[in-house]
């Protein structure tokens, strides 16, 4: 018989920099499975604090792996969030409620500047100045760490204007700030929906589990199977080097890019409900089919609804929304999109990104005005058609800056498709690339099925017997077992 290697485990369960452990990784499968037979039993005891608490635990031992000893932050950040909130609740003067607020939004945003931004200001300044760059060590840019820092600057900021009251519980807030399968990359809770479900009893129907499985098998295909096949195997390629492409390759190129990362973080997304709903939780959708937006308004309402939903509530009715006046309301929107971009990363793309967006919801904005059409106006017909096409070809040019190319790199794209497209090349592409291809392709079929048959997919799912369902699960990890690279992709949306 053969001894366990202790010091190889300890090294597999510790964290390693560049290794972390996903949703789509054999190892989080292992752990997950051994977690969920412990919380199964501790909710079959209906032990509450204790279930909290051990989901608490492997929320933190989750970030660990992914973030190391900067797993503490969290710690950091619920605990300033929590008091600073109870004072809130205790206060009646307005100035020192707004004291209490700020303290704690300044703190969340202050490490978040640093963290994610000191780097980005540095080099920004030195180049501005033609100063050399000091030879410093730059800080981690931690994972999730956007996600979990507005996550929490909503609970407070909901506190501030009486929508919900402070938590008493820690150990609740707690769970809500660490929630393993929203902490890296969403979609980002609101308390104020989330905390009011750990108060009512735990009950995990047969189709929250169907529901769930669903989600996580769907999920699984977009980004393991999709998304990380065509990034892999064609989109990266033309990225890195587009001048070594044609013009057709490289508009097949974003179009991929498109696709890849819609699958990747709403593949992303679908897990985490998935598996929230396997815990008996409910966490709100973060996508609805956003390339069939007939306006770049509406793809905002179905692109990462738990982020544009958070600057539309936070941001933007903060900055005044539409009550100050037509120009005020055109600068607002300019201003939260351009600080949505920066809250995507440090860099000049995500300013241009942001900003093409604000303009364009602008433009929008007064377009709609003129025709006399209000903020629930859909088109029809071939009007539709069009302009779900012209929608789709704005976004995927900011998807340009997005990719994290640079510029030059992003106007060279622009220049091949303009001066070198070579549309005769189509019949070689389909050719060297057929699986590539095929998955684009299908991708985006199923991308514009009618939306009401996911929904029926979703109820028929509850009523499959839990037998066919473990079957369909073992099935689809088979596939992407398959079809993965030598390494696990890591999801896009890890860096922001």
């Amino acid at each position: 018989m053969s001894q366990i290697d202790f010091d190889a485990l300890l090294r597999l369960l510790s964290f390693t920099p560049g290794e972390p452990m996903l949703f789509n990784s054999g190892l989080f499968l292992v752990l997950f499975l051994l977690f969920s037979a412990g919380y199964a039993l501790l909710s079959a005891q209906r032990a509450k604090a204790v279930r909290l608490l051990y989901v608490t635990a492997f929320s933190y031992y989750f970030y660990y792996k992914n973030a190391g000893a900067w797993c503490c932050l969290l710690a950091v950040i619920t605990l300033v969030n929590y008091f600073c909130a109870l004072r809130l609740d205790h206060t009646e003067r307005p100035a020192a409620r707004k004291a209490w607020l700020w303290l704690a939004v300044g703190f969340m945003l202050g490490q978040l500047a640093v963290f994610k931004y000191t780097d980005f200001a540095i080099g920004t300044w030195c180049d501005l100045t033609g100063e050399p760059r000091p030879d410093t060590p730059a800080l981690p840019v931690l994972v999730g760490i956007s996600f979990f820092t507005f996550q929490s600057m909503s609970y407070i900021i909901d506190v501030y204007r009486r929508q919900m009251p402070a938590t008493r519980s820690l150990t609740d807030f707690a769970f809500f700030v660490s929630f393993f399968p929203t902490l890296l990359a969403g979609p980002i809770l609101r308390a104020r929906t989330f905390l009011p479900q750990l108060a009512k009893p735990l009950c995990v129907t047969q189709q929250m589990l169907g529901t769930g499985t669903w989600f996580i098998i769907v999920g699984l295909f977009k980004k393991c199977v999709i998304s990380d096949y065509i990034s892999v195997n064609f989109v990266s390629r033309i990225f890195d080097n587009p001048a070594l492409y044609s013009g057709l390759e490289n508009l097949l190129g974003i179009y991929g890019y498109a696709l890849q990362l819609y699958c990747d973080f709403s593949g992303y997304s679908d897990m985490a409900i998935g598996i929230a709903l396997w815990m008996g939780f409910e966490i709100p959708a973060n996508f609805r089919a956003p390339y069939k937006s007939d306006s770049i308004t509406d793809f905002w309402r179905r692109w990462h609804i738990s982020l544009s939903s958070w600057l539309r509530d936070y941001l933007y009715i903060s900055l005044g929304g539409n009550r100050k006046g037509r120009l005020r309301m055109y600068f607002n929107l300019f201003l939260t999109m351009l600080l949505g971009g920066l809250w995507h990363g440090a860099s000049w793309n995500f300013v241009i990104w942001g900003s093409v967006h604000g303009f364009a919801l602008g433009v929008h904005k007064r377009f709609r005005e003129l025709l006399g059409h209000d903020r629930h106006y859909q088109s029809r017909g071939i009007k539709r058609f069009f302009a779900v096409l012209l929608t789709f070809h704005l976004v995927c040019f900011c998807w340009l800056f997005f990719a994290g190319t640079s510029f030059e790199a992003s106007m060279q794209m622009i220049g091949q498709i303009c001066s070198n497209f070579n549309p005769q090349l189509l019949p070689q592409f389909l050719e060297g690339y057929p699986l590539v291809s095929a998955l684009m392709v299908g991708g985006f079929v199923l991308h514009f099925l009618p939306t009401a048959w996911n929904g029926k997919a979703e109820i028929l799912a509850g009523r499959t017997p839990l037998l066919a369902q473990a079957v369909l699960l073992a099935l689809m990890i088979f596939l992407v077992v398959q079809v993965k690279g030598s390494e696990v992709q890591p999801f896009i949306y890890f860096k922001f």
